[in-house]
């Protein structure tokens, strides 16, 4: 994993890194060893279920990894991953973080404060 920090235009700092999907192939690969199939009973009160392919999957075109840039308050993910980012020059790294596209923060512990 390539890391850099760079200063945008309004003087903020950037850390930008990249993401491989290697802790991805977990969620998309089949994990079940066995068919044996294991019945509970129902316990949703609301009828409501999601019908079988209806959502977006999570890793919908962030297969190949993605460019993540953090400045404490803020966090962009741009995919794919330019392939000069390890090396560019600062104005063309600020030019990718402005085509990122915010990021949540994937939990309340990991905000920053």
């Amino acid at each position: 994993m390539a890391y850099r920090t760079f200063f945008d235009s309004e003087g903020v700092e950037w850390h930008a890194w990249d993401v491989l999907p290697k802790a991805i192939e977990r969620r998309v690969a089949e994990r079940r060893l066995t068919g044996e199939l294991v019945s509970f009973p129902e316990r949703r009160r609301v009828q409501r279920r999601q019908l079988e392919g209806s959502g977006a999957r999570l890793t919908s075109g962030i297969r190949e990894g993605w460019l993540c840039f953090d400045a404490g308050a803020a966090r962009r993910r741009l995919s794919p991953i330019p392939p000069d980012w390890e090396d560019c020059e600062h104005r063309a790294l600020e030019r990718y973080c402005r085509l990122a596209t915010p990021a949540r923060y994937s939990s309340p512990s990991v905000r920053p404060r």
